[in-house]
């Protein structure tokens, strides 16, 4: 038997305790769709604990989603392999010890039913020791989790066999399956990962991870605005300065810049300095996804969470990818929704004013076409399939 899980034989299993591990270490999008999932567990009537590693993120709402923070850590910009704690010093053996020992205590205090990791061993190899600490630990409990890997549409590519190598041994050594939030049809997980026969058995397509679509803003926020957002941390500037300065050059245009991350109130400051009267620079707004369905258009980077904020919407956009480093992840998203009608893309080497105005009247005067056949029920799906696992262990 699965240790906390109700079990009814005919309507399957019930309050299911999922454990959720998630470490953000640039930007907000691994955090959001994690939060999403351990929200449609609670919506399902099970217990979920979120545990974040990464920096607090002020505009999530975690409302009835138990959630555990580790002492947070971040990348040092693109380089992943130097972890920075919350001052900004490189992050201390004690650090990392504190972080494994929470995850450890959090495991054993909790015994979930299911313990999800988010996007391990895929990435955040620099993690490993704290997650292979955590899986291990799993194993040895008396009535062990099952296991799952939860993974976006598109990875950062392998940079050398040995990465890919380390993922399946880890696979193949504690998980169950791999939760691909994505459509095979639109994005299978071969578009950025190599995927051999084992890998391939391992794999469960949920569809697309995202809140319900959003209704439009009661006060029509945003109406005829074109919105520049670029998620949290420093990232963005590029992109930002380059709206400033499109907004000078079309005056009768309104732009709005919303800022994220901890670090929002001296950049929006810094931006300000320099604006001009038809630009309004302010905190990233909990209510985005509500004034997109005014705008004239976005223009943004291309994460996944951004990716499937625009498809959600009627609104337009303009994907400015995030590609610096050996980044690639967002390039071959922007690329593959550039193809629908109404989307456009400017690679950051050819990043500018009059290119950034040119492709947002270009994606307007398209249109957008609506899709329904896109599938965004992938947290709903994800639910469904560990119950199935557990309800398998069960009868098992």
């Amino acid at each position: 038997m699965v240790s906390g899980a109700r079990y009814d034989p005919i309507g399957g299993a019930v309050n299911v305790k999922v454990m959720i591990v998630v470490t953000h270490l640039l930007g907000t999008g691994h955090l959001t769709r994690a939060l999403t999932l351990a929200k449609a567990f609670r919506k399902a009537g099970h217990p979920v604990r979120l545990v974040s590693g990464g920096l607090s993120v002020d505009h999530l709402r975690f409302e009835d989603v138990e959630h555990v923070q580790l002492p947070p850590l971040r990348s040092d910009g693109v380089d992943f392999t130097r972890l920075l704690d919350l001052n900004g010093s490189v992050a201390s053996t004690q650090t990392l010890e504190q972080r494994k020992q929470l995850l450890c205590e959090t495991l054993d205090e909790f015994a979930p039913d299911a313990l999800i990791t988010e996007l391990f061993p895929f990435g955040r190899r620099v993690l490993k020791e704290e997650f292979q600490t955590l899986l291990r630990a799993a194993k040895a409990m008396p009535a062990p989790p099952s296991v799952f890997a939860s993974i976006r549409d598109i990875l950062a590519p392998p940079s050398k066999p040995s990465k890919a190598d380390f993922a399946e041994a880890t696979l193949s050594a504690f998980y169950d399956a791999v939760l691909v939030h994505s459509d095979p049809a639109i994005a299978p997980l071969s578009l950025s990962w190599p995927v051999s026969a084992p890998l391939e058995a391992m794999l469960r397509y949920t569809g697309f991870v995202a809140p319900p679509a959003a209704a439009p803003h009661p006060d029509r926020i945003g109406a005829g605005e074109i919105i520049v957002t670029a998620g949290g941390g420093s990232v963005g500037d590029a992109l930002f300065d380059c709206a400033r300065q499109a907004a000078f050059d079309t005056p009768d245009q309104t732009w709005r810049i919303l800022v994220g991350g901890r670090d929002a109130a001296p950049r929006i400051e810094r931006l300000l300095r320099q604006a001009s009267a038809n630009l309004q620079v302010e905190a990233a707004r909990p209510e985005f996804r509500q004034m997109l369905h005014h705008a004239r258009a976005s223009v943004s980077m291309c994460g996944y969470n951004t990716a499937l904020d625009l498809l959600q919407s009627p609104c337009p956009g303009v994907f400015v990818p995030f590609d610096e480093g050996s980044e690639v992840e967002q390039m071959i998203r922007a690329k593959a929704l550039a193809e629908q009608r109404g989307f456009g893309l400017v690679t950051s080497a050819n990043l500018s004013p009059a290119g950034l105005i040119s492709a947002v009247d270009a994606c307007v005067a398209e249109g957008r076409a609506t899709n329904s056949a896109v599938n965004f029920e992938g947290a709903a799906t994800a639910v469904d399939i560990v119950e199935q696992y557990i309800g398998a262990r069960h009868e098992g």
